[in-house]
């Protein structure tokens, strides 16, 4: 992130802006509400039409289904026990990197917000609490879920184990065998890791038979946890990132920048976020995005994806079931 700030002047920028746990927020911001163009539906996979709160339902927890489906309100409530455990890491410091604008010789005040001060290290815990949360509300024994590097599967582990929920991880076997610190991470917390594709479900025996050397794809092992969800009473799946309800949990990133900077009276130019999924761009981006769609300012907004995967310069914007 770029501002035009002051190091010199009247007022001296800290090299971490605090804020105090008064100053979580109390809502996630829902950009949608102020979007003109909603986001394309989910769409059913058999009747291609867009899917229903009733059809979700069945694979993911009630409340998430309203705020999957809820293009119409701006602010939503974050509950207290969830801001309750947002305390133990949040609010997040964002960071003046005078060192990086000394060596880059640039007259840009660069900011970075750090999110890795939890136990997952990344922002994932923001929207794994909130899930687990629901899931725990609704009553429900567990969830499912599926994970690649690692880092949802994490997060997600330890939100489960705060509220006392079975979470069932199916983890992309390549990253499963590289990455055994991580997998014990979520074992430690009480989830069971599976290596996807597997030979405990279904689809996972499939695609075993029909390529018996793979080392697996997060689509396989999305594949495998939502089986095991919708085939066992009690269990709903969970999602790590794309889903609008992510978004929305994460716009927590997006509303403390803005606090942040608000505080020294700085005003970004330019906001810059690593897009795979979305979750981490779309929640730093969401509120000062919202003051650009109502009118009220404008920032140029750069989205960096991983030049092994461009998805938004060279995918193809379709549908895929």
């Amino acid at each position: 992130m770029t501002a035009n700030g002051t190091k010199n002047g009247a007022v001296e920028i800290p090299y971490k802006i605090y804020l105090s746990e008064n100053e979580i927020p109390a809502y996630w911001y829902n950009v949608r509400a102020d979007m003109k163009n909603k986001p394309a539906p989910l769409l059913n996979p058999g009747t291609h039409q867009p899917m229903t709160a009733e059809e979700l339902s069945g694979v993911f927890c009630d409340e998430l289904v309203q705020q999957e489906l809820n293009n119409t309100d701006p602010y939503i409530p974050i509950p207290q026990e969830i801001r309750d455990f947002y305390k133990m890491y949040r609010p997040a410091p964002l960071v003046r990197a005078y060192c990086l604008e000394e060596k880059l010789q640039t007259p840009a005040h660069i900011y970075y917000k750090f999110e890795g001060n939890n136990t997952s290290g990344s922002h994932k815990l923001n929207s794994a609490i909130a899930q687990a949360y629901y899931a725990k509300k609704q009553g429900l024994k567990g969830v499912t879920t599926e994970t690649g590097a690692g880092q949802w599967g994490t997060a997600l582990s330890m939100a489960c184990s705060y509220f006392g929920l079975d979470c069932k991880v199916y983890m992309v076997k390549v990253s499963y065998e590289q990455k055994p610190f991580r997998r014990e991470v979520m074992r430690t917390y009480g989830a069971s890791v599976t290596p996807s594709p597997s030979e405990t479900t279904q689809i996972g025996r499939k695609i075993l038979a029909e390529h018996p050397g793979t080392t697996g794809s997060l689509g396989c092992a999305i594949s495998e946890a939502v089986e095991v969800a919708v085939s066992n009473p009690g269990y709903r799946y969970v999602l790590g990132s794309v889903l609008n309800q992510v978004l929305l949990h994460q716009s927590v990133i997006g509303l403390e920048t803005k606090t942040a900077l608000e505080k020294y009276d700085v005003k970004p130019d330019i906001i810059i976020g690593c897009a795979g999924g979305g979750s981490n761009l779309g929640g730093l981006i969401a509120p000062f995005m919202g003051e650009k769609l109502r009118g009220e300012a404008d920032y140029r907004i750069i989205a960096v994806e991983p030049a092994s995967c461009p998805s938004f310069t060279r995918g193809v914007f379709a549908y895929d079931f």
